[in-house]
């Protein structure tokens, strides 16, 4: 497997992080996770668009340009024989390398990774008939900074992806967090949505949780279909009361949750345990953006 390292195209085997990088000592840095559809990134401006802002707050500086950026995607690709494919897809960003000890200024020589990965055909089963959601004992972390960000700082969500591993959960459930103070927050690797009395409801940002991409996506295209929707704060209960549930992210779009289970084990149905009506319309509204076609290949949508 060829990767990405810093601009050019490299085995995997000598893409070597210096010891003294702050993104190892310290976990200062960022990354993003986005997918290909037939080889086209979708997406990719706003992903580089949050990815910079972060690295501004971090003081990492010296980004790439979002056009070097999908002509050095292109290239990995085809190395891996990936061109027109659909492909799961990380770019990564570390501080680079530091003194031992906390920083005096601006980390001026980050260093860059770029990983790929094929992505199966969709499931549409699981598009239909959604997944379990099973609340977690695992809080979500109160973020460093006013937003949180994307960053190599993980070990809340694979502390929470191990519980939901070890919970007797059904396979490809997710796990959901909820705040410090019992707020809903987000899952492990997903945000959250839901219809109550003809509203999509999504958590608000100040809850702590990552302004995902795809969240932003479904909120715009929620507004596009008339269908009201609003960011708050609510609880558990708030989600047992719901019509719909679903989850967002980049790789696996919008996903219905039809089974809500409690940290004892006990569950609920959501509706009548298949996708609801808002869900499939935002679902068909964002694979309409992306190209996805029936035969679970995806189009060209850049």
């Amino acid at each position: 497997m060829k990767v990405g390292y810093n601009g050019s195209v490299i085995e995997a085997g000598e893409a070597v992080i210096p010891v003294y990088d702050h993104g190892f000592l310290y976990g200062m840095g960022l990354f993003e996770t986005f997918r290909t559809y037939g080889g086209s990134p979708f997406q990719l401006g706003r992903h580089l668009d949050r990815l910079r802002a972060g690295c501004e707050m971090l003081g990492i500086v010296g980004q790439m340009a979002e056009e070097d950026v999908r002509a050095w995607l292109a290239e990995l690709l085809a190395a891996n024989g990936l061109a027109g494919a659909d492909a799961y897809v990380r770019l990564t960003v570390t501080a680079g390398v530091g003194e031992l000890g906390l920083p005096a200024g601006d980390y001026v020589r980050p260093n860059a990774l770029l990983l790929v990965k094929p992505l199966p055909p969709m499931d549409e089963r699981l598009y239909r008939e959604g997944k379990e959601l099973r609340l977690l004992r695992t809080r979500r972390n109160t973020p460093e900074t006013p937003v949180r960000l994307k960053s190599l700082h993980y070990m809340n969500n694979i502390i929470a992806r191990r519980e939901l591993l070890a919970s007797g959960a059904s396979p490809g459930a997710e796990g959901l967090m909820l705040t410090g103070e019992g707020r809903l927050a987000e899952g492990v690797v997903s945000n959250l949505f839901f219809v109550r009395d003809g509203t999509v409801w999504t958590p608000h940002t100040d809850n702590g949780i990552l302004p995902g991409i795809t969240r932003a996506i479904t909120m715009e295209l929620s507004k596009s279909l008339g269908v009201p929707g609003a960011e708050g704060f609510f609880g558990w209960d708030d989600l047992l009361r719901a019509d719909e549930v679903w989850l967002t992210n980049s790789v696996q779009e919008i996903v219905p949750v039809t089974l809500l289970t409690d940290i004892e084990g006990r569950a609920r149905t959501v509706g009548d345990g298949r996708i609801g009506p808002v869900t499939r319309s935002l679902l068909a509204a964002y694979r309409g953006m992306t190209g996805y076609t029936d035969d679970g290949k995806g189009g060209k949508p850049e």
